[in-house]
């Protein structure tokens, strides 16, 4: 009887933490979804844990600036784009370029996360209804439309704190099934510490995939719409140590899950010369090493990556005009609406025109994510550090050597990735 109530117990307390995640939940949303799955299946089944380093610096520079861009929203009261235009010479223009380029890139994601996610939900299908095979395109058709409404639908509810629940039961479930994923495939301790040393794999498409890499961990829309799921969250100056450790907590989380998956292609794949290029060719080779479980497993975590990824994909265009307009994100007003809805007509050109599996989309997509990255970076180490703003807090030494660090990292990845994509297309 004692047992029986303290597991009730215990599993209440681990509730409570995973309903207390704050806006770091979308966070993790927008930055592990299929197309972030697919980056790291390619590079562990590709090169092993080599990238390791890449996603570490990306995740170390990725809380550093949620933590500074949440900051700056608590003590300014103000937004990101809306005090680029306000405070910044050229400032206009600058966030004009960054709402193209973002949104540019995260419906080309979007694209692709909702055509894998409907591929993958028609193989389960598949399983116990053959049949379906002769349907296959329209099947995938219908799926994804039928996603993409009820997504639209909960959209209309338009409250931040149900977006909120409903992105933490997705990201729970993936990262559940990731990390319980590499229990059953283990990549060598050696070649863990081996992949913390920085190093490019001299191959062709290797500048690239480093490229994709910080373009989907470490995404200019996370920091840009922290502001705004701040004020969502209804925090104010007496939250800034919360608001720390939501941000530290969000860029663990996605190392954690991140290197599970990387570890996961590199354990079982990438020793027996099975290099993937996409998520849904993860699975058989995988079953004669783990088991048809551990599959099962991994498609759940992959579905709940792709399902996660949806929202936040959604809200980007609206969140970021918003952004620019006012600093203010009103869900229920006709703009939302309207821009959601266009969002998700884009999202239905995956399934409708590539039919299958477009993950050249997806990396391309990513990439082109690293050419605002270092605008973003510069932007905000010229708000927290303007005195007329932040008034008597001043940013730490070690916060500005965190912020520049990441400057300099996102013009080298830039460089590296414009170097990739000559490689490779010219």
């Amino acid at each position: 009887m004692e047992n029986t109530k303290t597991s009730k117990s215990l599993f209440k307390k681990i509730l409570a933490i995973i309903l207390g995640f704050g806006p770091g939940i979308f966070a993790i949303g927008y930055t592990i979804g299929t197309g972030s799955v697919t980056s790291m299946l390619v590079a562990g089944s590709t090169y092993g844990m080599q990238l390791l380093w890449v996603l570490l610096l990306s995740c170390l520079f990725s809380g550093v600036l949620m933590f500074a861009y949440g900051n700056y929203a608590l003590i300014s009261g103000e937004t990101a784009l809306y005090s680029f235009k306000k405070y910044i010479k050229g400032g206009k223009i600058l966030a004009i370029l960054i709402i193209i380029g973002i949104s540019f890139g995260q419906w080309g994601s979007l694209m692709g996360i909702l055509t894998i996610s409907s591929n993958m939900l028609f193989e389960i299908f598949a399983i116990n209804f053959e049949g379906l095979r002769n349907y296959e395109y329209l099947t995938v058709l219908i799926i994804a439309i039928t996603i993409i409404v009820i997504f639209y639908s909960v959209m209309l509810v338009g409250k931040y704190s149900f977006f909120e629940k409903i992105l933490v039961v997705f990201v729970t479930f993936m990262g559940l099934s990731f990390i319980v994923s590499l229990f059953f495939v283990q990549p060598l301790p050696m070649e863990i510490v081996q992949g913390l040393i920085p190093s490019i794999p001299d191959v062709p498409g290797g500048k690239m995939m480093v490229a994709a890499f910080v373009g989907t961990t470490m995404a200019a829309a996370t920091f840009l719409s922290r502001p705004l799921f701040v004020k969502g969250k209804e925090w104010g100056i007496k939250d800034l140590k919360k608001q720390r450790k939501d941000a530290i907590n969000a860029a663990i989380l996605v190392f954690i899950i991140s290197g599970a998956i990387m570890a996961v292609a590199s354990g079982a794949l990438f020793h027996q010369g099975n290099p993937v290029e996409n998520v849904l060719d993860m699975a058989k080779p995988l079953e004669p090493i783990a088991g048809s479980f551990a599959v099962a497993i991994f498609f759940f975590g992959t579905l709940s990556a792709g399902l996660s990824s949806i929202f936040p994909c959604l809200l980007i265009a609206p969140l970021l005009i918003a952004d620019y307009q006012s600093g203010t994100l009103d869900t229920n007003s006709k703009q939302f609406r309207i821009i959601t809805a266009i969002a998700c007509l884009v999202a239905l050109i995956g399934p409708a025109f590539f039919g299958g599996k477009p993950i050249l989309v997806q990396i391309l997509s990513q990439v082109f994510n690293v050419f605002v990255l270092p605008i973003v970076v510069l932007g905000i180490i010229l708000l927290v550090n303007n005195k007329k703003i932040m008034k008597e807090y001043k940013t730490n030494i070690f916060v500005n050597i965190g912020l520049y660090s990441a400057f300099i990292f996102s013009c080298l990845i830039s460089y590296t990735a414009v170097i990739g994509l000559v490689d490779k297309y010219l």
